[in-house]
């Protein structure tokens, strides 16, 4: 069973599923900064209240053309500190659009108290910028808490929007899009003897590691290729030099031939789970 990082009740400009109410009732719900009030569904009251949603789901013309969180990237969550996303919903209406809410979340149903986890909108309303006639283009954001995660939260999240009209119509969508969620990585690389004659055997050592949620602390990733790369000095670019496959701990180690002064650095192209890193590039002087 997971504990649910929310809170009774919540703001946005419409609830979400089962959350859903009708736009002839939204003025007795709005609140006192002009959103609109919902709450999380009682054990008694869920079933019923999801039945009437399924059918509030759309009301008019208004339409959502694009939810995208985080400028398309993934979402890369470290062990410590709250990592804030944006969501940005693109929805149209021949009204034109007043205001949007968001949700992202992971299990098989929002409906589902005991599997849902899901992370709620920061703001009561959304910041909405016209894009064109009828279009607009509402600007949300989702604070990620690591305290509150666990390994198996590095996966595909859904993304649900809701989007109110200016003359009472709306939509909702609890599946709008995916995000994926992913465990921060570090890579660390160092090349020795600094400085080293032409010729002679350098060692490039380096570590990749991961955040592990269930323990709140980085942890090696392991038999993981990595590619050992070289940038001459005065180049642009890195080039492959081989390819190394981490240890059991996430360690690195290999050796090359001093040829020129450079920069050494590993890199990682990533997996679903953790994303892409490269080393700071470690400079050594050859003699």
């Amino acid at each position: 069973m997971r504990i649910r990082a929310t809170v009774a009740a919540v703001t946005g400009a419409l609830a979400l599923s089962a959350l859903a109410v009708p736009a002839a009732q939204a003025d007795d719900r709005r609140t006192s900064d002009g959103g609109y009030t919902f709450s999380v569904p009682t054990e008694a009251s869920k079933g019923a209240k999801a039945r009437s949603a399924a059918a509030a789901q759309q009301q008019g013309d208004t339409k959502v053309l694009s939810v995208v969180a985080n400028g398309g990237k993934p979402l890369a969550v470290g062990t410590k500190s709250k990592q804030k996303f944006s969501i940005a919903i693109t929805a149209t209406d021949d009204s034109g659009i007043a205001d949007a809410s968001t949700i992202i979340w992971i299990g098989e149903s929002l409906e589902d108290d005991e599997d849902v986890f899901y992370f709620e909108q920061n703001e009561s309303r959304a910041s909405c910028k016209v894009v064109k006639a009828n279009t607009s283009t509402c600007t949300l954001s989702v604070t990620f808490d690591p305290k509150e995660m666990i390994n198996t939260d590095a996966a595909n999240w859904r993304i649900g929007a809701a989007v109110f009209a200016n003359d009472g119509d709306y939509t909702v969508n609890d599946s709008a899009a995916k995000a994926r969620v992913q465990r921060f990585s570090k890579l660390t690389v160092n090349a020795s003897p600094e400085p080293v004659k032409k010729g002679k055997t350098l060692t490039v050592t380096g570590k990749l590691t991961r955040a592990n949620w269930d323990t709140a602390t980085y942890k090696g990733y392991t038999a993981q290729p990595v590619k050992l790369q070289f940038k001459k000095k005065g180049a642009k670019s890195y080039t492959t030099v081989k390819t190394v496959k981490t240890s059991s701990t996430g360690t690195l180690k290999t050796t090359v031939k001093a040829s020129a002064d450079g920069y050494w650095r590993y890199s990682f192209a990533g997996t679903s789970t953790t994303p892409a890193v490269s080393a700071a590039g470690d400079f050594v002087d050859v003699k």
